[in-house]
């Protein structure tokens, strides 16, 4: 059987919360534990550029992410676990590929079209705040999955174009160059919970929705406690489906679980009540790994050791990608 290789990232923006853990953070270390898959887990920091201009944040936000992915039982011998901006190869491949890849297709990329959406419907130049980094950065992410080959990149449904536009840069490279790069795929499981925010929306930092991973359990519980509900009464039936506490609670369950607490909300829970059972269910699940996480923050350098050999692991790996991509565009020593 030969090896699968996938690639996760994630962008080292804002404190870790609960959609991180159940969207990305539990499956991929599940996926790392398995056999015949070699697991690619980094912190995207040059990708936080783009969002973020304030260097003590985007600091803070990589030590608590590297932190959190640990705590939550990472083990960096069974995966290759690292920061991008150890691994100057990327960024080099990146320049790379902008020289192949199609303005045109970076003018499709959903979050630039958004941002000059945005700006027409104020009335201002359609490119007003736009920076380079934000136009381009579906190549920097191309160049991220295709330094190592990646065969999947888990991604959530509004994440799948970044993968096809990685998929069809290569294509381009490939068509001029030769045979250079496996063509990657997006992979979208279905059985992986997008957790909604406290306001009903998808959590996200970009709406300030969301549920903290390592607050203490008051600040859990404060949190959970703000979810927001209807306004009915304990006794009357609520309809499960159409509840944010309710999909909270699927997240952190197993099948039986879900259909009795889908029992109760249908016997006219109270929501007070539901929502302290998500705060006990995920206090549980969270307690241990928020001990590791708390003893991780306090002890910088044992993380920063982690990141600094996983990046050396994979600088060997990256210099003969790059060295096979440099002859393939005719930057080859003269003899």
């Amino acid at each position: 059987m030969s090896t699968v290789r996938i690639l996760t990232g994630i962008t080292t923006t804002g404190t870790p919360h609960l959609g991180n853990y159940v969207g990305a953070i539990r499956p991929a270390i599940a996926a790392s534990r398995e056999t015949g898959i070699e697991a690619y887990l980094f912190l995207a920091d040059f990708h936080a550029l783009i969002k973020n201009q304030n260097p003590d944040q985007v600091a803070q936000s990589s030590r608590e992410i590297a932190a959190a992915w640990l705590a939550l039982g990472l083990d960096p011998d069974q995966a290759f676990f690292y920061r991008q901006s150890d691994i100057p190869e990327i960024t080099e491949l990146s320049w790379v590929l902008s020289c192949s890849a199609a303005k045109g297709l970076m003018n499709r990329a959903h979050a630039y079209k958004a941002a000059v959406q945005a700006n027409e419907e104020s009335g201002e130049d359609p490119d007003f705040g736009v920076t380079m980094g934000l136009f381009s950065y579906p190549i920097l992410m191309a160049a991220d999955i295709l330094i190592f080959n990646a065969h999947q990149v888990p991604v959530g449904r509004d994440q799948i174009q970044h993968v096809e536009m990685a998929r069809d840069i290569a294509q381009r490279f490939n068509h001029h160059y030769g045979d250079t790069f496996t063509l990657p795929e997006a992979v979208v499981d279905d059985q992986v919970a997008v957790l909604q925010g406290l306001d009903g929306r998808k959590m996200s930092k970009s709406y300030g929705n969301t549920i903290p991973l390592f607050g203490t359990p008051k600040q859990l519980q404060k949190s959970i406690n703000k979810i927001k509900t209807n306004l009915l009464e304990p006794g009357e039936p609520k309809d499960a489906d159409g509840s944010t506490v309710f999909q909270v609670w699927c997240a952190f369950t197993e099948e039986a679980e879900r259909e009795s607490m889908r029992q109760a909300f249908a016997d006219g829970l109270a929501w007070g009540e539901a929502k302290k059972l998500v705060f006990e269910r995920i206090n549980d699940e969270l307690a241990p790994a928020r001990q590791r996480y708390e003893k991780l923050i306090a002890q910088p350098g044992e993380v920063e050791a982690i990141l600094t050999e996983g990046a050396e692991r994979l600088r060997l790996q990256a210099g003969a990608m790059l060295a096979k991509v440099r002859h393939a565009v005719g930057l080859r020593p003269y003899h």
